[in-house]
């Protein structure tokens, strides 16, 4: 009797053993926007799956691209609130919420997403923003240069803008109306539609979304103004108690993934925009270059949206002129 009662006592122990282990696994969740083929979706589920494999399945994180968990502009604040522990989305489409963080984005002139991403993650480790304290922020990374597609006209000057309606979000939209043209906000999501139905005559966008988004088929010509070339900067971020709850092991994990992944979201815009600028050529698209003096003139008339930017962020007590010219500083 007492055997017995012995070896049902050991029989409880290691269920019991088996049980917590199977309990202490965490288990998260990862809301993402972008469609599921799309490049950035790739990379943002491979950062999943990375995380799975360094913490030896301690952490499983279930990904939901496409906006089936969180719509885009309701991302951040979704996973702020735990309705998903992770998330990636676009800060402008959260207008004013990111005074630091919206500088990244000014038409400064960038060239690549690897600059541009190098200078979002700059501008987070020097300034450190108040306004992500409600987040635990992975990394950010940008796109490459956003430049002016048309449907119908082709845009050689400025004056080829004026009465153009252009598809643009935060500060792609001031851009647009600084070089005369009307901005109609809204989302990537429906740019597609709105330019096939001729509800906007061009949207600003990098070259990758031509193949990303499929835009290359709703548009025929492509203006590159790097000289007003802005970017859009993406966050990927975890909700704070969730984060809390990791043991310092898994956090030092997860951020040596972030580390590497954000060089390689930013790797991943160049290649996207290679590849969307030769899916726009493939269906007839005509790639029009300003000359000398009329990027000039460019750079000129988006000068006020960076002067803009810098006393906005003063009302609010930030130095913005201190943040534009460290990411100058750093291009």
């Amino acid at each position: 009797m007492k055997r017995i009662t012995f070896l049902t006592f050991l029989f409880f122990c290691f269920s019991a053993f088996f049980v917590f282990n199977a309990s202490a696994k965490t288990q998260l969740t990862y809301a993402n926007f972008f469609p599921p083929t799309h490049i950035q979706s790739k990379l943002a589920e491979s950062w999943c799956r990375e995380v799975e494999k360094r913490t030896n399945g301690e952490i499983s994180i279930k990904y939901f691209p496409a906006g089936t968990l969180l719509k885009a502009p309701q991302t951040y604040d979704g996973v702020v609130q735990g309705i998903a522990d992770i998330g990636m989305t676009v800060l402008a489409y959260s207008r004013g919420r990111f005074p630091v963080a919206s500088a990244i984005d000014l038409p400064l002139g960038y060239k690549s997403g690897v600059q541009a991403t190098r200078v979002a993650n700059a501008v987070l480790n020097k300034f450190h923003p108040k306004e992500f304290n409600d987040s635990k922020i992975m990394f950010l990374h940008a796109h490459g240069p956003g430049l002016i597609h048309t449907r119908n006209k082709p845009v050689y000057t400025m004056a080829d803008l004026k009465g153009l309606k252009l598809r643009g979000t935060g500060t792609s939209g001031l851009v647009a109306a600084a070089l005369g043209a009307s901005p109609v906000g809204k989302s990537m999501r429906e740019c597609y539609q709105m330019l096939q139905k001729g509800v906007v005559d061009g949207s600003l966008h990098p070259m990758e979304s031509n193949k990303g988004w499929k835009l290359g088929e709703v548009v025929h010509y492509l203006t590159l103004n790097y000289s007003t070339a802005y970017t859009t900067t993406f966050a990927v971020f975890m909700n704070k108690d969730k984060w809390n709850k990791l043991t310092p092991a898994q956090q030092k994990t997860i951020k040596d993934i972030n580390a590497e992944w954000s060089v390689k979201h930013g790797e991943a815009w160049d290649a996207a925009d290679k590849a969307g600028l030769a899916f726009f050529k493939s269906k007839g698209g005509k790639v029009i270059t300003l000359s000398d003096a009329e990027s000039k003139k460019w750079k000129a008339a988006v000068a006020p949206v960076i002067d803009g930017y810098i006393k906005k962020a003063d009302a609010k007590g930030i130095d913005g002129k201190a943040v534009v010219d460290f990411i100058k500083a750093n291009m």
